[in-house]
């Protein structure tokens, strides 16, 4: 018969594609995990893992036996929690992903969710659009804050948060003036402090520029805006970031907030989790908190 335990080191394994750090994971020795693995094989008489020097990936069949176990996994802990909310509250941990650019959309929803249900943790951790994706579906975050663009309709529950505006960051000496908007071209004229490449509102960013023909200079680059934004307070350059993280997080002292335009651009923000069976309740608790924060947005 399987077991729970078989479940979860596959799950595991799936998710780190490496023996030793899914071990590592599951609090065994590598060849203890490797033996579980084979005796897994053997049981259902199935080759589940393409084996060689090092791991190599999933077999088909072991492709949809992971399907499986972390739809099984999901509900059992959906169970867990919906038995121990009945007896008190809604507690347990709670695993939010958020692309840099909603990392204080993300805190003010972690605050909420505590507010409301003090017993669940969160755990907030920053990554990018197509992580949150991936981690998504293997059962590594339990919700995630994204572009819209990157959800998945057929597979996510997707709460749509608030629209995505742009503004120019700038010292004071540098700034194209201090009111008023700014273009992209002006931006562009700038030392600029930007995320990594691999950033989707980097991707958003360059794309912008491309399209109007422009090849800024790039001072820095950075994997969080809060850098950015201590690049601009510094005067090494200005950056570009959501209308939204400002407001938030306050403009900082030496600096002058522009909107973009020409063009003006709009990205709408989710809240997306995974369309698997029972939602588990804390789940449930993040998405009411993201209709009443958010609603008026």
């Amino acid at each position: 018969m399987l077991e729970l335990r078989d479940l979860k080191f596959l799950s595991a394994l799936a998710r780190h594609r490496h023996f030793a750090r899914a071990a590592d994971e599951c609090g065994v020795s590598q060849p203890a995990f490797s033996m579980r693995i084979r005796k897994l094989e053997e049981r259902l008489d199935t080759p589940i893992v393409l084996r060689g020097n090092r791991f190599q990936g999933l077999t088909e069949e072991g492709e949809a036996i992971v399907r499986h176990a972390r739809e099984i996994l999901e509900e059992v802990r959906s169970l867990e929690e919906i038995i121990r909310a009945a007896k008190s509250d809604i507690s347990g941990p709670l695993r939010l992903g958020t692309v840099p650019t909603a990392v204080a959309a993300a805190a003010r929803l972690a605050s909420d969710l505590h507010n409301h249900h003090p017993r669940v943790r969160v755990r907030v951790e920053t990554t990018t659009a197509q992580e949150i994706g991936k981690r998504l579906e293997d059962g590594s975050l339990d919700a995630g804050l994204t572009y819209s663009d990157a959800a998945r309709g057929e597979t996510q529950v997707i709460n749509r948060l608030y629209d995505e505006h742009y503004v120019l960051l700038a010292p004071l000496a540098i700034a194209p003036r201090q009111s008023g908007v700014a273009t992209w071209e002006e931006a562009a004229a700038l030392p600029l402090c930007l995320l990594e490449p691999g950033m989707q509102n980097r991707q958003i960013i360059d794309r912008v520029f491309r399209e109007i023909g422009c090849n800024p200079e790039l001072v820095a680059e950075t994997d969080e805006l809060g850098s950015a934004m201590l690049t601009a307070a510094h005067g090494l350059g200005a950056t570009i970031l959501p209308e939204v993280l400002v407001s938030d997080l306050g403009q900082p002292p030496g600096t002058i907030a522009l909107p973009l335009v020409k063009p003006t651009l709009e990205h709408s923000m989710v809240l997306v989790t995974q369309n698997r069976g029972t939602p588990l309740p804390a789940v449930e608790a993040l998405r009411r908190c993201a209709v009443l924060a958010f609603d008026k947005r």
